[in-house]
């Protein structure tokens, strides 16, 4: 008889998004014994259903108070649940698998004195921590900061990193240039951040470096930054104009699957700035394709470059615009960068992810 595994799958966007359809793929592949049931939202079935025995629509909207009942319903008869965001059913008497990929809301001096975290991230974040028979998070820095602000015992929370999804892959610089101009209309070379645009993304930094490196040396690199946050946003165009560089900084909220490896393969170098990451997935990704990575010695940054990758202080853009220039002016720096980083990435699998998630499904069922 399958043990019955129930996934909430209703968020397959982002680097959420990205957890869960590796995870439901890696499972139909590595654990037949299961027979996995997800729950999702219409527009995601047809690409959830090869991956699992059985899909229940629920279109429900994530953080609201409907789900709290409409999960269960869905999930009735399961014998557990997987929830991989925190906003699990509180009422639920099944046994339940709560991934905190992060405590950004609680550990960010600039998010922890908001309303919303006041009223729905910190009650909700310890909520699912007691509630859950085990917690999994994307690195030992998350684990940490889960123990600490979530007074939860160690023992209940596993550490596992993310792996690289396939596609990201070193390729032809020049055609994955081609590609990228051709989409994007972006015709010279260029720096890159890729990750949404709040304030612990320290985007700001990253402009005042670029800015500090224009005033220093001729450049013939743009600023591209993939991603979007509305209020980020204004808030960056701003700066931009008052460091006087909006015409050599490209805003994209968004960008295809298909289109991402080869946007990370084309760029220089991959900025990471960020005061605070669960996990970092846009350095794994960079360092996959082949691009060299400058990122933050911060949070589980480290954790996840080791090595392979130039550091700075994300307080001090000075510091920044100088680790970035000997990469811009090196090639053998960039070689050794390249080489460091592909070895790097190859540690880290959603096979071996995967496995890890099956292990405590296992103890959790027996």
């Amino acid at each position: 008889m399958k043990s019955r595994l129930t996934i909430d799958a209703r968020w397959l966007v982002g680097g959420i998004g990205t957890y869960t359809r590796e995870l439901l793929q890696g499972l139909s592949r590595q654990a037949s014994e299961f027979g996995v049931h997800a729950i999702t939202r219409e527009q995601h079935r047809e690409a959830v259903e090869p991956w699992c025995a059985r899909v229940t629509v629920v279109n429900t909207p994530i953080y609201t108070v409907r789900e709290q009942w409409a999960i269960p319903w869905a999930a009735s008869g399961t014998e557990l649940l997987h929830v991989p965001h925190y906003n699990v059913p509180l009422l639920m008497r099944t046994p339940l698998v709560v991934t905190i990929h992060d405590v950004i809301h609680l550990s960010d001096p600039d998010s922890r004195a908001s309303f919303k975290t006041w009223a729905y991230a910190r009650p909700v974040l310890t909520a699912a921590a007691r509630k859950a028979a085990h917690i999994i998070t994307d690195s030992e820095y998350s684990k940490g900061q889960i123990v600490e602000h979530l007074r939860v015992p160690r023992s209940k929370v596993s550490a596992i990193h993310c792996g690289v999804t396939s596609g990201f892959s070193p390729m032809d610089k020049e055609a994955a240039f081609k590609a990228v101009s051709g989409a994007l209309r972006i015709d010279e070379p260029y720096l890159l951040f890729v990750g949404n645009l709040k304030r612990h993304k320290n985007v700001s930094t990253l402009l005042t470096a670029f800015a500090l490196l224009r005033d220093r040396r001729e450049m013939s690199q743009r600023l591209v930054l993939i991603g979007n946050d509305t209020d980020g946003k204004r808030e960056l165009i701003e700066r931009c104009a008052h460091l006087g560089i909006s015409e050599r900084v490209d805003f994209v909220p968004h960008v295809t699957q298909e289109l991402l490896p080869k946007i990370y393969a084309a760029a220089d170098a991959l900025i990471q700035p960020s005061r605070i990451e669960g996990f970092g997935l846009p350095v794994l990704e960079a360092m996959a394709c082949g691009t060299p990575v400058i990122c933050s010695r911060a949070a589980s940054l480290p954790e996840v470059a080791g090595e392979a990758a130039s550091y700075f202080d994300p307080n001090n853009s000075e510091e920044l615009a100088d680790a970035i220039e000997p990469v811009l002016d090196s090639p053998k720096l960039q070689t050794r960068m390249r080489t460091l980083g592909l070895r790097r990435a190859a540690r880290f699998t959603w096979h071996e992810a995967v496995a890890k998630h099956i292990g405590i499904y296992r103890a959790i069922l027996n």
